[in-house]
């Protein structure tokens, strides 16, 4: 165990990389996919049942934790590790991007947001001081800098302007996140679909100095094969010796694509989300178990897969728990959704280190078309 935050890249593959996130409560391997626990929680999951999945970080959301518990409260209480029994790192997003969401219920100036509750309409000032307190008090262990994430499409004049102020939001989130050992805080690339604006906003990141840096403005309405070009050269403006995190990504195709342009860590709510909503992720593609045919299927969800409700439950299972609204329904379905994202996660890691990644997503790519992806 250590005592200081830090990155190893163990190894490459083309651009693909795997390595090993060093932290005091634990080490991160690499590629990760974390957990989304928005309000101190995953969804439908308790957290020995997230941690037996493979997950060795979750995300938490700052938004929703100073609005409801507030962060003062997690504080007193001892911290979010202690407050939602986690043990593990644990990574808090800004803010930044909720409260960008928010849209008529905001006002954007160069000192921060100032917006009103989508809970109970009270009035909140959001800034990248005030971002950096409040993930102080929850006590993550990696920390994202405040920044503003517009949605795509956007013209150019508008990711220009956005970009350079979240680059003046990072230096001033770097001088309130101070010296904190064993505690990261990670810088976020903005700049839309531009590269040269991809590029000044990697050398603005670079000159500060964060000890990683987040691929920001994507998975915002863009569509894959734009993300995917974007992907082609911007992880590689960012530093080769710091994680880089790809936030808000998302499905298993859109994993396996960004790991393939080097990105070492992504995060979504899909896994949890779609579990709760009766979609289930394997290997052929997507099971859709509010499908009458599954009614009388005496198989399992995916028959290579370990996970409780592989092992222990047939579709026809899933399936009346699903339409009878019972809650072990979206208990199980997140459960397994959450294993299949870390059991892929964990294969990627092995191919890089074996060099055949290529071989590993020729095979990944085969097996989802040879499937039977049923409708949503």
């Amino acid at each position: 165990m250590t005592d200081r935050f830090s990155f190893t890249l163990a190894a490459t593959d083309g651009r693909a990389r795997t390595g090993v996130i060093h932290t005091p409560r634990g080490e991160i391997r690499t590629p990760a996919f974390m957990p989304v626990g928005t309000a101190a929680t995953v969804k439908a999951m308790l957290p020995e049942s997230v941690a037996a999945t493979g997950a060795d970080i979750l995300l938490g959301n700052t938004y929703h934790l100073m609005l409801r518990p507030t962060a003062e409260r997690i504080d007193a209480l001892g911290g979010l590790h202690r407050f939602m029994n986690w043990d593990r790192p644990i990574l808090t997003d800004s803010g930044g991007f909720q409260v960008m969401s928010l849209a008529d219920l905001r006002k954007l100036t160069e000192d921060g947001v100032t917006f009103r509750s989508h809970v109970d309409g009270s009035k909140h000032f959001l800034s990248p001081e005030r971002s950096m307190e409040i993930q102080r008090l929850l006590g993550s262990d990696i920390v994202m800098a405040f920044d503003e994430c517009p949605a795509l499409p956007a013209d150019r004049a508008r990711l220009e302007s956005s970009m350079r102020l979240s680059m003046r939001w990072a230096a001033r989130s770097r001088e309130a996140f101070g010296d904190r050992p064993g505690h990261a805080l990670f810088g976020i690339q903005q700049g839309g679909l531009e590269p040269d604006l991809r590029a000044e906003s990697a050398k603005a990141l670079t000159d500060i100095g964060f000890e990683g840096y987040a691929v920001g403005g994507l998975a915002v309405g863009e569509g894959q094969a734009a993300m995917f070009d974007c992907l082609d050269t911007a992880p590689g403006m960012l530093p080769v010796d710091k994680p880089r995190y790809l936030m808000g990504v998302g499905k298993p195709d859109d994993i396996v694509g960004a790991v393939k342009r080097g990105i070492d860590m992504m995060d979504c709510v899909l896994p949890s989300r779609s579990g709760r909503t009766g979609q289930a992720f394997t290997r052929h593609g997507v099971v859709n178990i509010k499908n009458a045919r599954h009614q009388d299927d005496p198989r399992p969800l995916d028959e290579a897969c370990t996970c409780p409700a592989c092992r222990g439950y047939s579709r026809a299972y899933l399936h009346h728990v699903f339409r009878a609204k019972e809650m072990i329904s979206g208990m199980l379905l997140t459960w397994h959704n959450l294993h299949y994202f870390q059991a892929i996660m964990g294969e990627m890691r092995a191919a890089i280190a074996e060099a055949r990644f290529d071989a590993w997503e020729a095979d990944f790519h085969a097996a989802r078309a040879e499937g039977d992806i049923e409708p949503l």
